[in-house]
């Protein structure tokens, strides 16, 4: 799989395969877009259905936080879907996010699972459950969830 990282982000995002194989902050890198990238796809798949408007909550997020363009986007949601299709367990993507997040960066991370659940205007309990999930494993607060949560349903909820 790391190499199907590396050949994605040297084909997509000029890193040739020096500073990708050499360098570890770049990997981390590559390899924390491709673990968010999952992560808001485990979200949207969460309840079952892949709604349009989560897809595109998906790709505008990443578009914002990464500044991605749209063959970049394509490629790297395609990598993720392969990722989360393959992954047994959210720890390879919570692992990464412990090791390389601040705490902000986390923040941010379960914020944007929020969007993306409340995409479709309705929030699914197993939707809910898996940022529950994530946040625990991330070590995000309980009134931090509480509040992101609040947030994202003022902006996109229907409840």
């Amino acid at each position: 799989m790391i190499e199907q990282i590396r050949q994605f982000f040297k084909a997509n995002l000029s890193i040739d395969a020096t500073s990708a194989a050499g360098n570890s902050g770049s990997r981390d890198d590559h390899s924390l877009k491709l673990t968010t990238a999952a992560l808001l796809i485990e979200v949207s798949r969460a309840d079952f259905e892949f709604e349009a408007a989560e897809k595109t909550r998906i790709v505008e997020t990443l578009r914002e936080t990464f500044k991605l363009n749209n063959d970049e986007l394509d490629s790297l949601i395609e990598l993720a879907e392969q990722q989360v299709q393959q992954s047994t367990s959210l720890y390879q993507f919570t692992r990464l996010v412990n090791d390389n997040y601040d705490y902000e960066q986390k923040l941010t991370l379960i914020s944007s699972m929020w969007q993306v659940a409340y995409a479709d205007g309705n929030l699914d309990r197993y939707e809910e459950h898996m940022i529950r999930k994530v946040a625990e494993l991330i070590y995000v607060a309980h009134k931090d969830f509480i509040r992101l949560k609040q947030t994202a349903r003022s902006v996109f909820g229907n409840e």
